[in-house]
This record gives structure tokens, sequence and C-alpha cells, in this order.
């Protein structure tokens, strides 16, 4: 037997393709909000600023081309190259060529985004972050459209889909008692980090759906993943099963680009005779060219290293002490995921407010507004996802009581100074670009309003003074 034919992925086009450009979608989009929001937050003017942090003797051994220089310029420039790049890829340029062209192609994505997360610091500790670099590095030894997709390739993607959605269950079993005794989606769409125009109407929905939602998720998340590695089509539909429950997470919820990634990445495990079975115009078979010895040898190789790199993450999803989102190496290859081990039962949110009088009265308080988190009580929230909305997120950790590390505080000078930048992340300046004479940041309970009181009263949400987190600063004063 040719040892080389097993290494033969034929009857997995579909996946290939759908993996390639799907992946390539999410890079586009990441590169997008960078260059839109990384200058603000960590620029050379930003919240915390890059050369700030490569002062530190740690930073400078970290994998990122800033370490001997950074600039805005340098950074925007990083971002249109890597739009660029992904953008081709979903347009399947490379794919075109020969199996080092997509490899190249995903390979500068891979670096160059690595580049940012590394010096991105707290807004950039997110761990679809670390899913979307293991995603670039993995998917680019797929090769091309002239050869075959690399069956060992293909079986990573799915070992990494079941560490995201296995991790993701044990971390939720482990975790707070409301997933055990199922109420915690009783709680989640109403206090879930930013909810979309979907959530107060599943948030409203009847105890027994709730109670049903947890259970479908423990089977999706614990029993499903371990059928991505049976025969199809069983695989085919596990990975079904897997891309649904998800997109129900991308309706009812704004978690940037984790669900479409993983649904992206659950595609994998779908076969073209499968998909020929459902939709008879996807051919259930491709001819391919030979694929060049030197690429079989190489994904090997890479495979190999991928799978001693694996004992870590495979041990931490069997601990009694699980890590979640963890990268074990500084390239976040082969990561631990998982998400909301414990669902809050009440949602406390920060709102910034400024005022230009000297000695203000409680009306002369006005709010900024933020583009995706709740402010104003009457205004629906909106759906963003995949695009990732950083300052918004951290407020979310902010309200929770998470430490700002200094970010909040720079924050609210660059209010008092009508820092253009910063002023562009939000969504509504109530000064209009002039300075207030000073800001205050306070604490508001919300809950979605019931369908009684949004009738009456016409708003979305129900909020009450919970109390003062900054109080009032002016320019010049430490916050």
């Amino acid at each position: 037997m040719d040892w080389l034919a097993l290494l033969d992925g034929s009857g997995f086009e579909f996946a290939r393709q759908v993996l390639q450009r799907g992946t390539a979608a999410v890079a586009l989009v990441a590169f997008v909000s960078s260059w839109s929001q990384f200058p603000a937050l960590l620029g050379e003017r930003g919240l915390l600023p890059v050369r700030r942090f490569l002062e530190l003797g740690y930073a400078r051994r970290q994998p990122t081309i800033f370490r001997w220089r950074y600039s805005d310029r340098m950074l925007r420039a990083c971002c249109a190259l890597g739009a660029l790049v992904a953008a081709s890829l979903v347009a399947g340029l490379p794919q075109l060529g020969p199996p080092w062209v997509p490899l190249l192609a995903f390979g500068v994505l891979w670096a160059l985004y690595l580049s940012i997360v590394t010096v991105g610091q707290t807004f950039y500790g997110f761990g679809w972050e670390s899913l979307l670099l293991e995603s670039l590095f993995v998917v680019a030894f797929l090769g091309s459209n002239e050869v075959a997709p690399p069956i060992l390739v293909l079986g990573f993607v799915w070992w990494l889909v079941f560490r995201l959605e296995f991790g993701a269950g044990m971390i939720k079993w482990r975790g707070g008692r409301e997933w055990r005794d199922l109420t915690a989606l009783m709680y989640h769409h109403e206090t879930q980090p930013m909810p979309n125009p979907l959530s107060r109407w599943a948030h409203l929905l009847p105890a027994w759906f709730h109670r049903s939602e947890v259970v479908a998720n423990f089977i999706a998340q614990l029993g499903v993943p371990f059928l991505l590695f049976a025969p199809q089509p069983v695989a085919s539909v596990a990975a079904l099963v897997i891309v649904g429950t998800q997109a129900w997470l991308v309706l009812t919820g704004n978690f940037a680009w984790l669900n479409w990634l993983t649904m992206v990445l659950a595609c994998s495990a779908i076969g073209d005779g499968f998909l020929h079975a459902v939709l008879p115009a996807w051919p259930a078979e491709a001819a391919y060219a030979p694929t060049p010895v030197w690429f079989q040898a190489l994904t090997t190789l890479v495979f190999a290293g991928l799978v001693v790199l694996s004992w870590q993450p495979l041990r931490n999803l069997f601990a009694r002490h699980q890590l979640m989102n963890a990268s074990f190496n500084r390239f976040h290859l082969v990561n631990a995921y998982g998400a909301f081990g414990t669902v809050t039962k009440r949602r406390d949110e920060v709102v910034v407010e400024g005022t230009e009088q000297a000695d203000p009265g409680p009306g002369d308080w006005v709010a900024y507004e933020f583009h995706g988190k709740p402010g104003d009580p009457a205004r629906v929230p909106r759906q963003f996802a995949p695009y990732h909305l950083r300052l918004d997120w951290l407020m979310w950790f902010l309200a929770l009581g998470a430490p700002d590390h200094g970010w909040f505080r720079a924050f609210l000078v660059r209010l008092l100074e009508a820092d253009p930048a910063t002023l562009r992340l939000l969504r509504v300046d109530p000064f209009e670009g002039r300075r207030p004479v000073a800001v205050r940041a306070k604490v508001y309970r919300y809950r979605f309003a019931t369908r009684r009181e949004r009738r009456e009263t016409g708003l979305w949400w129900m909020r009450e003074d919970a109390g003062v987190l900054v109080a009032p600063i002016a320019l010049g004063a430490r916050p």
C-alpha cells in the first residue's frame, strides 16, 4: 500500500472551500476591526500604548514585528495588507495556484495577526483571538484546488472543534450550579456581554424552553463532538448539529466571530458524498492532480508537531482545575477553549456621563453612548457580530468588578480632552466634540422590560441607580 495515499482527503472539497474562504472572511473582519479601533485603544496615544508595553522585557521577547518599532502608520499598513490578502482568499484566487500559494497567503495572515494580538494586551485577551490564530495556521496546510485536501489537516481541524466544544461543555458542567440545575439560560440572554435585537425575545421565552436549551447545549458540547471522528454520514450530521447550535447563539447574541468561526470549522466534517445526497448539484467526487511529495511531507511533519503540542490541552480537558481560553505557547497554537462556566444573574452597566457646567445639578449630566453595550433604556440593541467592539466588551467586564489596569482611567481623561480618535469609538458624543468640564461613571442595574412594561413605557430596558463607580473628575485631576 502506498502510505501517501492515506493522506488523501478526497471527498472533502466542500469542507476545504468553506474552511479556507470562511476563515479568511473572519480574518478580514479582524483586520478591519484592528484598523478602526487599535490606534485609539493601543496606538501612539492609545489607552494602553504599545510603546509603553514594549518597554517590558517580557514584551520584547514575544513574536511580533512591533518589537523593533511601533507606529500607528505601521499598524494600519499591516491591517491593510492583511485585509487585502484575506479578501483574495475569500475570492479563491490563491487557491487557483499550486499548494504553496495559499500556504504562503495564510502564513502571512497568521504572522500579521499574531503580531497584533501579541501587543494587544487586555483589548485582545479574548479566546476567539487564539481561535482565529490557530485556525489560520492549520487551514494554511489544506493546499490548493489542484490537489486533494490532506486528511491529516482535516483531522486536526476536527480535533480543534472537539477542544472548542467539549472544553466549553466541561467548563459549564464543572462551573456554576445554574448549569447543573438547568437554570443558566433563564439569566444568560439578559446578562450576556452584548445582547442583540432578539436577546430580549429569547429571554422572555418560558422556563421549560430555557431548561431544554441547557440540555441541548450539554448534548451538543459533551456528546456530539465525539461523532466528528465517526464514519460518514454520522460525522456530517454531527457537524450540522454543531452548526445549528452555533447559529442559535448568533441569532440571540453578539460574541464577535466566535460562533461564526466555529460554524466554519465544524463544516470540516461534512463530506462531499453526504452533501451530494442532499444537494445533487454538488459533485460527489472531484478529480485532482497528484499531490507533490514535498507538500505531503510538510503536512505530515506539521501534523506531528501539532500532535505533540496537543498533550497539554488534552490534559487540561480532564483536569480538575480546567483552564479556559488559555494558550500554552507564544504562537497561540493548540489552545484550550471554553466560556461562561458561571452565568451572572444580574446585569450592572457602567454609564459614563459628562457635564459642561462648573457646578452641575442632577439634570446637567448627559451620557456618552456606546455602539453595542446597553445605555439608553429605549434603544433596541443592535447586531454587530462578527465585528468585535473591544471597548464595549471591556466595559462589560468592568461592570463585573474586573480591574481596569489603567485603561478606564485613561479613557476618562481622553473624554475630558475630547480626543477625536477616542470619540470615534462611541456612538454618541453628547458634546459634539467640545470638551466637558467634568465626567463621572455611574452604575445602573438593567433588566429587560416585560411585555407589559414594554407596551406601557416603550422602553426596552428597565434600570435603577446602583451607585457611583468614579466620582466627578475634571481635566488635570486623577480619576
